[in-house]
């Protein structure tokens, strides 16, 4: 019984030892830095060093911080800029705890410290964001060069592409502002700020679709001064076509024209050589030439001829019968002139015309001459 009784004892006596030894020691590690309170106030200095420690069991508690660089995610806010343009700012931020004694104090933990630097951070953005125009946020360098198509310059009517808006400061000096502003403000937390930075920035819904309308109808534009200079082009071309046609049609019409009048005159000289061979030729073509234009003259009407027309020589020639006026008798005579010039060929391509006699008129019976002071008579078929 007296060992059973001890052992027992022994047993209690080591749990005992091994709970207040638990309580007693608390390790450190590389990331954290401890501060021991006992009763809710600080226990001599913030514990840097990693390693095993000691505290008193039951009185004394441990509160860990972490060393390392921590993150901020900002909520997504609308804020307005100086020109009244409504705009949607996503932020983000990193930063540390360097004094955990006035961290402990003024935040307790982490957490709380989250919420706190919601509210420095988010105020100093908005008030920033409120005191310059939208393209100071937006742009980041002063002396940025665009690259644009060379068409797309060209075809713009605004003379607004390729272009910026000359700027100030820039997003970069804005974000340095806010860190400025609200660093002083987080050090009484014990909190080094160490960056923040514009994660996005877009516009809100109804500014969304007045930017678009705007970039469509400028593009529109672009595009139909594009259309322009493409049907004026087209115009041109066409015209060059027109132009071209029209030299070709020109040039062969002078060219057939030509090639026409060498041809006549080719057949002029034919002729000429082939009624030149003598004098009876010669006559014989003045004859059968006299008659054609006998056919294509009296053969349409009327006809008013001057007795000392060369075209009257043939018919003078004709011989009337009867006692009838001249006239009658021309009128006679005018079926069988025509039947002469009928028989007679137009232009006969003979070698040796001489040959060929011209036909003999169509006698006639004698009448009384006219007087010589009467007008030249109208001849009728």
């Amino acid at each position: 019984m007296k060992k059973s009784g001890f052992g027992c004892l022994v047993a209690i006596t080591l749990f005992v030892f091994l709970l207040i030894a638990s309580g007693a020691i608390y390790t450190v590690k590389e990331t954290d830095q401890v501060i021991v309170t006992q009763f809710g106030k600080l226990v001599g200095e913030p514990v840097i060093e990693p390693g095993l420690k000691f505290k008193i069991p039951f009185l004394q508690k441990v509160n860990s911080f972490d060393r390392r660089i921590l993150e901020w995610d900002g909520r997504t806010t609308e804020m307005p800029t100086k020109d009244k343009t409504y705009i949607i700012v996503d932020t983000y931020a990193r930063w540390k705890i360097v004094d955990p004694l006035r961290f402990f104090e003024k935040l307790r933990d982490e957490r709380t410290a989250q919420s706190r630097l919601d509210d420095i951070l988010g105020s100093e953005t908005r008030n920033t964001v409120a005191k310059h125009e939208l393209i100071e946020i937006i742009r980041t360098t002063k002396e940025r060069t665009v690259q644009v198509d060379a068409d797309l310059a060209e075809a713009d009517k605004t003379g607004t592409v390729g272009k910026l808006i000359p700027i100030r400061r820039g997003r970069t000096l804005l974000e340095k502002e806010i860190q400025d502003t609200a660093k002083v403000k987080l050090a009484e937390f014990g909190i080094e700020l160490l960056d923040i930075r514009f994660k996005r920035i877009n516009y809100n819904q109804g500014v969304q679709e007045r930017i678009y309308e705007r970039m469509v109808s400028e593009r529109q534009q672009i595009a139909e001064k594009f259309r322009s200079e493409g049907a004026g082009e087209a115009a041109k071309i066409l015209g060059d076509m027109e132009k071209e046609l029209r030299e070709i049609e020109s040039g062969a019409y002078k060219i057939v024209e030509t090639t026409k009048g060498e041809a006549d005159a080719k057949a002029t000289e034919i002729y000429a050589q082939a009624f030149n061979i003598s004098p009876e030729a010669a006559d014989f073509y003045e004859f059968v030439r006299t008659m054609d234009l006998y056919r294509s003259t009296l053969g349409g009407g009327t006809v008013v001829l001057s007795t000392d027309s060369d075209l009257f020589k043939y018919l003078k020639a004709v011989k009337p019968v009867g006692p009838s006026n001249s006239a009658d008798v021309v009128g006679d005579a005018a079926p069988a002139i025509e039947a002469a010039a009928t028989k007679a060929p137009t232009a006969p391509a003979v070698s040796r015309p001489a040959a060929v006699e011209p036909p003999r008129p169509v006698p006639v019976t004698p009448a009384p001459a006219p007087a010589p002071a009467a007008a030249a008579p109208a001849l009728e078929q």
